[in-house]
């Protein structure tokens, strides 16, 4: 495992924290799909991302899910971060995109490196601070891009972090994470196909040029 943590977070935590990362992290396999945090839980471990995606969502009281942002290699979730340090119920659910790596840390020492390693501060204020980027980029999406607009920047999402043209999301799910219909986004990928952006067939969406 240290190769690994070495490979992913090397450049970024020194050697001695490192060894700390080996010593006290479980590795973790989870499946596409796999739900790592529910809405509502108590969170007892921060996992450091080593391969896949997770995608990070908020839930509101009916059920409603809106997508927030991915983590993905060499990522950490702020939100998990807060809730850790405070006892605090987790406000978001996180799921994995893709087939992903994991190193659970436990939520004991991550205060304790705070004090000890800069350069762990470093990294979780730099995953505060990307996290927030990626927060308000979620709202402005809302607040100023139109349906289509935000359907386009999805798809750009799901292919940088998927790595791949294809993706294998049904029209239900897309709307679960845009936090609309599926009616809406089935007529948005309809005229998408006819400008000859992406290609629907019966179990993905092949995208073509966006």
């Amino acid at each position: 495992m240290i190769q690994e943590i070495k490979n992913n977070y090397g450049h970024l935590l020194e050697d001695e924290l490192l060894e700390e990362i080996n010593q006290v992290g479980t590795f973790k396999e989870v499946p596409e799909g796999f739900e790592l945090i529910k809405a509502g839980s108590y969170i007892k471990s921060m996992p450091l991302i080593i391969s896949g995606a997770i995608k990070i969502l908020r839930e509101d009281n009916d059920g409603d899910e809106l997508l927030l942002y991915f983590l993905e290699q060499g990522d950490t979730c702020a939100m998990t971060l807060s809730c850790c340090l405070v006892n605090q119920k987790s406000e978001i659910k996180a799921i994995a995109e893709t087939d992903a790596k994991l190193i659970m840390i436990p939520i004991d020492k991550m205060e304790k490196w705070t004090a000890k390693y800069k350069s762990w501060r470093n990294f979780v204020f730099e995953s505060y601070h990307k996290r927030l980027i990626e927060a308000i980029e979620t709202i402005d999406s809302i607040a100023f891009l139109n349906m289509d607009d935000r359907l386009l920047k999805y798809l750009k999402d799901k292919i940088k972090v998927n790595q791949d043209h294809t993706i294998n999301n049904t029209h239900q799910q897309i709307a679960y994470d845009l936090h609309t219909s599926r009616v809406v986004i089935s007529r948005l990928l309809k005229k998408l196909e006819k400008a000859g952006k992406v290609k629907l067939n019966r179990n993905n969406i092949e995208v073509l040029d966006i």
